[in-house]
C-alpha cells in the first residue's frame, strides 16, 4: 500500500501552502501577471513541496491546476494528468487570461514557443524574476528547515579535522567529506539557478589550486579533476604551510545552507592570517548593517572599505581572477536573491536568508576567509552555520 505522501501532490501543510499561494499571487499582482504556468523544479517544489514532471497553473483568481505527466497516481484537488502541454487548454478553457507568466529565464526556447500557443491572445510575460523575488523572503517553515540544514551542516564541519590523514590530496579529503555528509543525511543535490554554473556537492581547494581561474563567477574556482567540470579539487597534495578551503553542500531537506571554513597543515604565514581575520571582521561589520531596508550594494561598499583599509585588495575575492559579489541569498537554490554586489539593486528584507563570503587568495598559501548563512530579522541577524570560524589546524 502506498503512503499518503506518495499519493498526495501537495506536501506542504495546508496553512503553509495557502501562505505560499498568497505570496505568489501578491507577486503576480505586482508584476501585472494574471496567471502563471510553472514547470521549473525549484518553483514547483516551492509551491507544492515536491518535484514532478508537469506544470502548475496558478490564476490570480480561481483554483490552481496541477498538470502532471509523471509520476502516476498523484491525488488532490486540481490534479489533471496530461501527455502533452496542448492538453492544458482543455482544463483552463478557451478564454485565455490577458497575461500569462512563463519562466523565460530557465525554460528552453522550444518549450516556451510551444507553451505560448496554449494561450492564444495572451501577453507572455517573464515570471522568472518575480518568482525569485517571492522565494527570497522565506516563510517560517522554510526558516525552520534552513535551521535544520544548518545544524546538520555544522555537525559535519566539526568532524572534518578527524577525516584528515597524512598524504591526502584535496580530492581525497573531498571524498571523505562527501561520504560523511551523505551519511549524515545530505541529499547531495546542489541546486543552482540557471544553466551556466555546475558543481558537484561543493568545493575543496588546497594550496595554489585555489588561485586557478574558473569559468564561473567564483571568488576562487579550482581547476577540477577534468575540463568537463572545471572547478574544485584537482588532486593537489595537502602540504605544510598551505590552507584547505572547504565549501560543501548543506542541503539536508530541500532548503540548503552555505558555509565555508579553512583548515591548514603547519604554520601559515602572517599575511594569510591577517586576511582570514579581515574576513571575520567583515562579517561582524556587515551583520551590524544587514537590516530590512538596507541596499545590498551598501554591504558591498562597507566590505570594500574594510579591505582597502587593511591593504588586502589584491587578494580579495580572488587573486588572478576576482568574483563580482561577496554574498547571495540561499534557499531552494544556492544562488537566490538578494545579491551582495556593487551594482545590485536589491534591498534587504526581513526573512531574507543570506550567505556572506568575503574570501581571499594568498599566493603559495591558498584561500582564507569564512562563509556563513544568516537569517535577517527586524533588529538583528541570526547565524545558522555555527562551526568554529578560526583557521583549524589538522
Amino acid at each position: 500500500m502506498k503512503s499518503v505522501n506518495e499519493l498526495k501532490l501537495i506536501l506542504w501543510p495546508d496553512d503553509e501552502y495557502r501562505l505560499r499561494l498568497d505570496r505568489l499571487r501578491a507577486g503576480m499582482a505586482k508584476a501585472g501577471i494574471d496567471a502563471i504556468l510553472l514547470n521549473d523544479n525549484a518553483n514547483l517544489y516551492y509551491i507544492t513541496g515536491r518535484v514532478y514532471a508537469g506544470y502548475a497553473y496558478i490564476p490570480q483568481q480561481g483554483l490552481p491546476i496541477f498538470f502532471v505527466r509523471r509520476p502516476v497516481e498523484m491525488e488532490g484537488d486540481g490534479v489533471v494528468y496530461i501527455r502533452k502541454p496542448e492538453e492544458i487548454t482543455e482544463s483552463i478553457g478557451m478564454s485565455a487570461p490577458a497575461s500569462v507568466g512563463l519562466e523565460l529565464d530557465v525554460t528552453p526556447y522550444s518549450t516556451i514557443t510551444r507553451l505560448a500557443k496554449v494561450f492564444p491572445g495572451s501577453e507572455i510575460k517573464n515570471a522568472s524574476t518575480m518568482m525569485r523575488d517571492v522565494r527570497s523572503v522565506k516563510t517560517p517553515l522554510a526558516l525552520q528547515m534552513l535551521r535544520e540544514s544548518g545544524a546538520k551542516h555544522t555537525r559535519v564541519y566539526k568532524r572534518i579535522p578527524g577525516l584528515f590523514q597524512e598524504g591526502m590530496s584535496d580530492y581525497d579529503l573531498q571524498i571523505a567529506i562527501e561520504h560523511l555528509s551523505r551519511m549524515q543525511g545530505c541529499l547531495g543535490q546542489f541546486r543552482i539557478s540557471g544553466d551556466t554554473m555546475e558543481l558537484y556537492m561543493g568545493n575543496i581547494l588546497a594550496g595554489e589550486n585555489a588561485d586557478a581561474p574558473s569559468p564561473y563567477d567564483f571568488a576562487m574556482g579550482g581547476a577540477g579533476m577534468d575540463p568537463s567540470l572545471p572547478v574544485g579539487a584537482d588532486g593537489t597534495l595537502i602540504t605544510l604551510g598551505t590552507t584547505v578551503m572547504v565549501d560543501v553542500n548543506g542541503n539536508y531537506n530541500g532548503y540548503m545552507t552555505d558555509m565555508t571554513r579553512v583548515f591548514a597543515l603547519g604554520t601559515i604565514e602572517p599575511l594569510a592570517l591577517k586576511a582570514h581575520q579581515c574576513s571575520i571582521d567583515i562579517h561582524h561589520a556587515l551583520c551590524d548593517m544587514m537590516r530590512p531596508g538596507t541596499p545590498a550594494k551598501a554591504l558591498w561598499e562597507k566590505a570594500e572599505e574594510i579591505v582597502v583599509n587593511a591593504d588586502l585588495k589584491p587578494y580579495y575575492m580572488g587573486h588572478r581572477q576576482h568574483a563580482g559579489f561577496i554574498g547571495h541569498g540561499v534557499g531552494i537554490e544556492i544562488n537566490e536573491l538578494p545579491v551582495i554586489a556593487p551594482r545590485s539593486r536589491d534591498i534587504i528584507q526581513e526573512n531574507n536568508v543570506i550567505a556572506l563570503e568575503p574570501k581571499f587568495v594568498i599566493p603559495k598559501v591558498g584561500a582564507v576567509g569564512i562563509e556563513n548563512t544568516y537569517i535577517v530579522h527586524s533588529d538583528h541577524v541570526e547565524c545558522i552555520t555555527l562551526a568554529p570560524e578560526e583557521i583549524i589546524y589538522f
